[in-house]
């Protein structure tokens, strides 16, 4: 044994706790750790599940009418590809009335008139309601959009002009 500085080594043994096979491997599997951790926050903090869920959308194919989901790539511009294999895919607004207007919990995708240069409002396929941009979630309670017979009684379609001019002259 050779002593110097108040310490023992022997020779054939390592010189201090580091150098033993265990803490080498600790340490190792530590800094392992710690490389995934940096790179789990630096992943999350560049590309948040909320964002994610943010650019998968659903949109309807104006082709065939169908719903389905898409996730928006930086710059993409619409319509986006749909599966019929066009770029026909619009977002879609979703429904959640029923005919008899009670709230549904599985909602209809709708194509906005707007979308395919289509005059006039836009009404549910299902449910035969309107349909507008940003369309509001159905609640119990809440009064149901107009159904197209409905919107064409409040804004007099099909009404002649003579008609009209008679029910302007009586008021």
């Amino acid at each position: 044994m050779y002593a110097g500085n108040g310490r023992e080594f022997a020779m054939g043994r390592p010189n201090s706790l580091l150098e033993t096979p265990a803490v080498k491997g600790v340490v190792i599997a530590l800094a392992i750790a710690a490389v995934g951790v940096a790179v789990y926050v630096v992943k999350r903090s560049l590309f948040p599940p909320v964002v994610t869920e943010e650019r998968t959308r659903i949109f309807i194919d104006a082709t065939t009418g169908q719903g389905f989901r898409h996730e928006l790539q930086m710059g993409e511009s619409i319509p986006v590809m749909a599966p019929s294999g066009n770029k026909t895919g619009y977002p879609a607004e979703l429904c959640y009335w029923t005919k008899e207007g009670t709230p549904k919990s599985d909602p209809t995708p709708v194509l906005l008139n707007v979308y395919i240069g289509k005059p006039g409002p836009t009404f549910c396929p299902d449910c035969g309601r309107l349909v507008v941009g940003n369309n509001p979630v159905a609640k119990p309670g809440m009064k149901p959009p107009l159904t197209r017979e409905e919107w064409e009684k409040e804004h007099m379609v099909g009404v002649g002009p003579e008609l009209l001019h008679s029910a302007e002259r009586n008021n």
